[in-house]
């Protein structure tokens, strides 16, 4: 009953590390999600610069 009586506490510690696990996992998605978008973004604006450039070459430099 003694043992018994002590593993209450951890039950409790690891039910709230339980939940800070979760917390944080679902902040890394997060975050992961985010820079994803970020990078896509990024990719994108880079793509349009470079036909930007190349178009802009083509028409030497002739664009209003």
């Amino acid at each position: 009953w003694k043992a018994g009586f002590c593993n209450q506490g951890d039950s409790v510690d690891k039910r709230e590390e339980a939940r800070v696990l979760r917390t944080l996992n679902e902040k890394i998605q997060n975050l992961e999600r985010n820079l994803l978008r970020k990078d896509k973004a990024l990719a994108e604006a880079a793509a349009l610069l470079v036909l930007q450039k190349k178009f802009r070459a083509l028409l030497g430099g002739e664009v209003e």
